[in-house]
This record gives C-alpha cells, structure tokens and sequence, in this order.
C-alpha cells in the first residue's frame, strides 16, 4: 500500500511539472503578441497640420536643419541640376518599372541560386515584384571628363518609394513569404559606361559603384508581422545592409551589367595583313605632254583609319616599287582590301588610273600569295567601262593571325597591351600612334583641320576635316623599328588647307608639338592631350602604344 501510494505521487509531480511547462509557453506566447499589439496601439495616433513658414536669416537653427535636404546642385558647383531627367524619368516611370525589375530579377537569381545551397534552403522566388508609384529623383549630376573611350557620371539620388517586394522562401518542408516595403535609398553611385563603342547603344558595360555608404530604409514583413517595428532589431538591419552592400560594391569594387559581349563590339585585332605592293604594267598615259606619274593608294573599306601610298614614280607606265605595308584585321570574314592607281599632278586634283579589290576571305592563313589584279574603272561588273584596258597591278600578299596566346583584349576594355605582330625585330617593336582629336583650333583664314605626323625622316597625314574647331580622327598609324625610339621624338603639326583654286593662304598652320617617345618605351602606352605650340588654346590628344 506503501509503494502504490509513492507511485501515485511522483506520478502527479511529473504531470504537475509537464502542466506548469506547458502552461509557462502559452502564457509567454500570449503576452509577446499583446505586448506586441499594445507597443504598436501605443504609437500617436494625431498628426498636425504641416505649417509653412518663410525662412529668415536669423532662423539659424531652422536653416541647419534644411541643409541635408537642399539639392546638391545648390550646395556644390560641380553637381549640375537634371529637372529635365526628373520630368523624364517621371513620365517613363511605368516601363522603366518593368525593365528594372525583370533586370534586377536576372542580375539576383544566380546570386541566389549559388547561395541557397549553403543554408539548406529549396527554393527562393519572387512573388511579387514592383518598384511602385513613385520615382526616384535626381538632386544634381557630376559627369567626368576622362581621355579613356569611357563616360563617368555620379548622379545623387533620393528615393522615398512605395516598392512592393514579395519573396517566397522555402526550407525544410515549410514556405515562408517576406514582403519589404516602404523603402528609402539615398546615394551617389558612381556610374560607368566603358568601353565606348560605335554600335548601338554606344557602351558594352555599365559598371555601378557607392562612393560612400548609402542610407537605407524600408518595412519588411515576415507572415504579416512587421519585424521593423520590434526595438532593437531595426537598428541592427539597417546596419547589417549598409554594411553587406558598402562590402560588395563601394569603390573601387563595382556591379557590371554587360549589355553588349565587349569582343564583339570592341572588334579586337585578329592579325596583321602585310601587302607588298611590287609593280604595275602597261598603264595608260595621263598627262598630254608626256607619262604618268602613278602612286598607289591602299585602304581597309569601311575602316576609318588612314589610306597608306607608295611612292611615286615619274614618268613610268611600267613603274616597280617593292613597298611594304600593315593593315591590322579585325574581322577577316567580312574585310576587303581595296587598291587604287593615280596619276600625281604638281596642279589640280589627281587622276584616278583604275582600280580593285581583294576580300580577305580568299587569303589563307600564313600562306604567301602573289595576285595580278586588272585594274577597272568601277567595281560595277555590268560597267562597260571596265572593258576598257588599264593596265594591272601585281601585289604579294599574306595575311598572319595572332596565336591564342597573343590574343589580348582591346586596350580600353582592359588596360592590357597587345603584342607587336610576328616578324617585328627582336630588339625592337611596333610604335602604334592613334590621333583621335583636337579642340579649340583656330584658323584665320580657314579652319580646315588635318594632322601631319613627322617620325624619323617618314610622314603621315589624317584626312581632312572639313570647317570644324573640335576635329575627332581616330587613326592609327603604325611604325616597325629594329629598336626602341628612347632618344626619338615625333613631331605633330595640325594644318588647315583649303580646296578653293587661286586662295591666297590656301594652307596654313593651327600648331604643332613636338614629343618625347621615352615615355611611351617606359609605360608601354601614354594617351594625353598636348598644348599646341603657336596656337592661342589648341590642344591635340595623341595616343602612343609600344608594343614587343
């Protein structure tokens, strides 16, 4: 009787003990959510009216407090103000909603997919997704001026949305959904569209950085419970974002969103077609008192970079030069070589002697071969010009692609330098000279802009453009030398020349620079603009690239 009696009662102990357990959860539980719902009912409720009032000198403390909020355009001279890209992006908000969120939706879903695994989470998917009503504005725009093919603005932006943001996250069998809302982002992201290219949309890459830490805030929900609203825990989150974000992409560190593959836009060189140009036979007599006097012009078509020339030869129908040239390829495919033969007048323009082609898709790699081309009047097949005779032109040609390992990215993509092509002397190297443009050139007669490059003993010339102070070229000449020019200078002169017949100052000079190729030996590559000597503001920007 003892026994069943000790029995009984640590029978009711130990249900006595599971009872006041069970009985201390639910009573925790209950008072979290009235304790909850009582710190939100607790919040005021009546909000006054907002009073207007004009601002006064003498209201010192007032106006402190209002300059976080004056734009920056009006705090910095160097922000420019951008009501005009406010009103645009204002009217465009609805699509631009769009476009960002199924952008934003790409850009995040292998950056989750590669970070769910390690948190034994299933699945993460956006429910819903919408940046909402009301559009960021724009406080003012800092743009940088670089002489790199890149545009750099810093835009300040202010952001008070109403973003609707619904993730679906799965673990473990259970499905949980967080909404954020209400979100606020104030920043000045650095912004970079590089490399400038000429296919729409002009860049291949934007590159998105955060020069400071940004202010962020929002609501986020979890099962319909704001958690932002529990003390504590909204400090922390809005800490733990601006460090998670300052940690991935303030500068230098940056987002790149590719929209074009940079190869492809970039057209980087593929090799190098050497043509030998050897001689031509039985051209037809120009000039009324005597021979001809041929040269030959060769071109890339479609390529602007400067046409190169032979010599000329006076008077000679049956003219030999034996003069070598470099054409770097970029798209071997599609190129065409393009010859054509002119008789040199000391007066008036000269005349075209014939003409032809040859697509580089005929050459086989590394193979030497030698054509005989009929020059013609026009490229017209059906043209019966072209039955006319007009003598031939012999050339050599051989056209060298670059081995794998000396296929280097284009410059401007990635700071990298290409290798001098096979053949260049060992001791020596291929000295690249790109002439992309000039501003503030001042003629007094005329303002027709060309460049004349003067480099051991041999000239080259940019085409002419016609009645502009701000000329932009792009072209590239290139020199093989059997060793580095480090005690050599290449002298740049800008001309300005008129076609007008009779014109007393039918040339004359806008400046000229002369330069140190030390430099360029040195660091391997040097792009800067040069103050033109003789020229009141003038500058040329000279790109110089020395390549082994």
């Amino acid at each position: 009787m003892g026994l069943l009696s000790t029995i009984f009662g640590i029978l009711c102990g130990f249900l006595n003990s599971i009872f006041s357990l069970f009985a201390f959860g639910i009573g925790t539980s209950i008072g979290l959510v009235i304790g909850y719902y009582a710190f939100i009912n607790a919040l005021p409720t009546d909000v006054e009216d907002v009073k207007v009032c004009p601002l006064v000198e003498e209201d010192l403390e007032t106006f402190q407090r209002l300059i976080p909020e004056i734009p920056l355009w009006v705090k910095n001279p160097d922000f420019d103000r951008v009501d005009w890209l406010n009103r645009f992006i204002e009217n465009m908000w609805p699509y631009l909603d769009r476009a960002i969120c199924a952008t934003a939706k790409n850009i995040a879903k292998p950056i989750i997919d590669e970070q769910t695994p390690q948190y034994k989470i299933q699945s993460v998917e956006f429910e819903t997704f919408t940046l909402g009503t009301i559009p960021p504005t724009f406080q003012g725009m800092k743009v940088y001026t670089t002489d790199d093919k890149e545009l750099i603005m810093e835009p300040s932006i202010k952001w008070a949305g109403n973003p609707n943001i619904i993730i679906a996250v799965t673990a473990y069998g259970l499905k949980a959904t967080i909404q954020v809302l209400d979100l606020q982002v104030f920043g000045i992201p650095r912004i970079t569209l590089k490399p400038l290219v000429g296919i729409f949309p002009c860049f291949a890459s934007i590159f998105v950085s955060l020069m400071n830490k940004p202010h962020v805030d929002f609501g986020l929900k979890l099962l319909g419970v704001d958690l932002m609203a529990i003390p504590g825990l909204y400090r922390f989150v809005q800490e733990l974002i601006k460090d998670q974000v300052a940690n991935m992409y303030l500068w230098p560190q940056a987002l790149e969103v590719q929209i074009m593959d940079p190869e492809q836009a970039l057209k980087r060189p593929l090799g190098i077609l050497d043509v030998t140009v050897v001689k031509a036979v039985k051209l037809q007599r120009k000039d009324l008192l005597g021979k001809s006097d041929p040269y030959v012009k060769l071109n890339l078509r479609e390529e602007k970079v400067a046409f190169k020339k032979t010599t000329v030869k006076r008077s000679n129908l049956n003219p030999e030069w034996n003069e070598e040239f470099s054409f770097v390829i970029k798209d071997p495919a599609t190129q065409v070589l393009e010859l054509r033969v002119y008789d040199w007048d000391q007066v008036g323009t000269h005349e075209e002697m014939g003409l032809n082609v040859v697509p580089l898709k005929d050459l086989t790699p590394d193979e030497p071969k030698i054509l005989t081309l009929v020059l013609l009047k026009t490229l017209n097949p059906n043209d019966p010009q072209n039955d006319k005779p007009r003598g031939q032109l012999v050339i050599e040609l051989v056209y060298k692609p670059f081995k794998e390992d000396e296929m280097l990215d284009d410059i401007d993509d990635s700071g990298k330098m290409e290798k001098a092509p096979e053949g260049t002397p060992a001791g020596g190297g291929l000295l690249v000279i790109i002439v992309h443009e000039a501003q503030d050139l001042e003629g007094k007669y005329h303002t027709n802009p060309h460049v004349r490059l003067l480099f051991k003993g041999e000239e080259r010339k940019t085409k002419r453009i016609k009645k502009n102070r701000d000329p932009r070229w792009d072209e590239e000449f290139q020199f093989r030398l059997e060793e580095p020019p480090t005690n050599d200078r290449l002298h740049v002169e800008v001309y300005s020349t008129s076609s007008r017949i009779g014109l007393l100052h039918s040339k004359e000079s806008l400046g000229h620079v002369s330069i140190n190729l030390v430099d360029v030996v040195h660091n391997r590559r040097v792009n800067e603009k040069y103050q033109l000597i003789d020229s009141r503001n003038g500058r040329v920007q000279i790109e110089l690239q020395w390549r082994t």
